[in-house]
């Protein structure tokens, strides 16, 4: 999962107000998305040139002051990078850019999951050597070969190269992915997979000539800069601004393809104060709560739990477990104390790293924990390591019994859409029965929502959930040799 954003600034803006720096304030609101990385690269038409800045790290440690006086431009796109393909090498962080035939940068939130595949292709039928082992570079080189088809007979760009190119992409990629990018002289564009399975979303701030546009994976950027949520860029959409801040669009249309976003975004990965799909993240986890607290209520008349406070696991669930404590009327408490610091543990990329940040993430407050039962809440559980040291953290401090309440249906299959699990095998609920799972986590109990609640308390038309049923929105044909290939780009 990453974060993506975009701007081009309208002809009447100042030429000396850089896209540059308004993109760097949103990748600031986006870095929970990606923290392996980030870049900003911006285009000035009066010089004619890319501006680019990119490094390992978080945004706020790569981007200085003096940053912004060199990515000049009127327009500028920037990522935050959580990485699922490519290594750790500064080579696949994005923003990438090629010259020929026309300048084109991009960046993306996904992945691709017949990737080795294309890459075979890119390599003997486009006769391109690839540079780095991001699969943004597959997207690029798909680009950048259809746009040099189009324009074999020295024709000047048009919108309907741009459409062949963007159809390119939409017949040969399988997978999901959100893309912004940037045509040198030309505007910014964007695209987003066929069943729409990562957001994106045009913003609009001003009027006239003095008008500007931006592209986000979230309402919660374009909020911060001011700007108005226009509305979703549609599955399978091609947008284009030209530098007249005028707008085209394309929709690719294939009867096969279904609308389905994933469901993660609201249970864990979006901002709590985002909107994605028109459905407000803070009130879907609200709703998550209140769906699971029906069971949690089931099994305390039933005299199977009786839990003195519920906790959160801090930060994504706490909207959640606040729903469900008013919900059963239970004393609702701050056990764990997260340290602000420290990465997100889930998209840590080693189960390594996410065992160790558990402990130099939370603290626990024992004062509210000694002699209790504590309902746990918890937003999913992936691998279960990090259950288990959070319940021993507890256990620990004093608890005398840990109940793990859990707002989402066990994972028991992979993703190959962008979030860092492709293999079954590694998640602890895989092939496990209920029990098994409590004995895996060794906690007293657990409690998951249900499919239906979960499809309930989301009111979406349609998600994609695979990794719950195993029902994938697209072909998963190459995902075998996606995962044993991966390690390879590592």
């Amino acid at each position: 999962m990453c974060g993506v954003f975009g701007i081009i600034n309208g002809p009447s803006i100042s030429t000396d107000k850089y896209a540059s720096y308004d993109v760097y304030r949103a990748l600031l609101t986006l870095q929970h998305r990606g923290q392996d990385a980030a870049g900003i690269l911006s285009f000035d038409s009066k010089e004619n040139q890319f501006y680019s800045h990119k490094e390992l790290g978080l945004v706020n440690e790569i981007f200085k002051p003096n940053h912004f006086d060199l990515l000049k431009g009127e327009m500028a796109i920037g990522h935050t990078r959580y990485a699922t393909t490519g290594s750790d090498s500064s080579n696949d962080v994005q923003p990438l850019v090629t010259g020929f035939p026309i300048g084109v940068g991009m960046a993306h939130n996904g992945n691709i999951v017949n990737y080795h595949r294309l890459r075979e292709v890119v390599r003997t039928e486009h006769r391109r050597q690839l540079l780095t082992n991001n699969d943004l570079e597959i997207f690029l080189s798909f680009w950048c070969r259809t746009l040099m088809e189009e324009q074999s007979g020295g024709d000047e760009f048009t919108f309907t190269h741009a459409v062949k190119a963007a159809e390119k992409i939409f017949e040969s990629t399988i997978g999901a992915y959100s893309i912004v990018g940037l045509l040198a002289g030309e505007g910014l564009f964007g695209l987003r997979d066929p069943n729409g399975i990562r957001p994106l979303l045009l913003g609009k701030k001003g009027e006239g000539n003095d008008i500007s546009y931006a592209l986000s994976s979230e309402t919660n950027a374009l909020e911060f800069l001011g700007y108005e949520v226009v509305r979703n860029i549609a599955p399978g959409e091609f947008i284009f601004i030209n530098r007249d801040c005028e707008i085209q669009s394309y929709h690719f249309q294939n009867p096969e393809n279904q609308i389905k976003p994933c469901m993660f975004e609201w249970i864990y990965f979006s901002a709590v104060e985002s909107t994605i799909e028109n459905r407000p993240v803070y009130g879907a986890r609200r709703s998550l709560g209140e769906r699971l607290s029906v069971k949690v209520r089931n099994l305390m008349g039933a005299g199977e739990i009786s839990p003195d406070i519920v906790c959160p696991v801090p930060d994504t669930s706490r909207s959640s477990a606040i729903a469900l404590a008013e919900s059963l009327n239970l004393t609702y408490r701050e056990c764990l104390i997260k340290n602000r610091y420290v990465q997100r543990s889930f998209i840590l990329k080693t189960q390594e790293d996410r065992e160790k940040a558990v402990r130099l993430k939370l603290s626990p407050v024992r004062s509210e924990i000694q002699g209790k039962s504590i309902l746990l809440v918890d937003d999913s559980v992936v691998r279960g390591t990090t259950s288990k040291r959070i319940v021993h953290l507890l256990k620990e401090a004093g608890a005398k019994e840990v109940i793990l309440a859990i707002t989402c249906p066990p994972i028991r299959y992979g993703c190959f859409y962008g979030v860092d699990f492709p293999r079954k095998e590694d998640l602890v609920a895989y092939n496990k029965s209920l029990e098994q799972i409590q004995e895996s986590i060794e906690v007293d109990k657990v409690i998951y929502l249900d499919e239906e609640d979960l499809s309930k308390a989301l009111n979406l038309p349609s998600m994609c959930r695979a990794c719950i049923d195993g029902k994938y929105p697209t072909s998963v044909e190459d995902a075998n040799e996606f995962c044993e290939r991966r390690n390879e780009l590592k």
